[in-house]
């Protein structure tokens, strides 16, 4: 199992929301690739986990240590140029909630047999 991170305040958090068009699910796998890339090389990345449900709604997760590094990331032209082919080419629709994290708590049980 991968390693998990905590959550901590002051962690700058955005879901991300969305449906993408059949036609453009190879092209947007491709460009996934390489932007998920960059988000993980940014300084104050912290992680990343996208959940499909059954409708096919995609939610995207992403965590930055702060504000300087969310902004850096939200700013750097290669993902501003991903976000212009998400709306030219990608979704159907999409939805971006961001916050600041103001109390954040974690529970691990060490004994899974339990």
């Amino acid at each position: 199992m991968a390693e998990r991170s905590h959550p901590h305040e002051g962690q700058v958090v955005t879901v991300f929301r969305n449906r993408l068009r059949e036609p453009a699910l190879d092209a947007y796998a491709a460009e996934l690739e390489v932007v998920a890339a960059l988000a993980r090389s940014m300084p104050g990345f912290v992680e990343t986990k996208t959940f499909v449900a059954e409708d096919g709604e995609r939610a995207t997760v992403v965590t930055f240590a702060d504000p300087d590094s969310h902004r850096a990331w939200r700013d750097h032209p290669r993902h501003r140029e991903a976000q212009r082919h998400g709306i030219s080419d990608y979704y159907s629709e999409y939805s971006i909630a961001v916050g600041t994290t103001s109390y954040a708590s974690a529970f691990v049980r060490d004994d899974i047999s339990s």
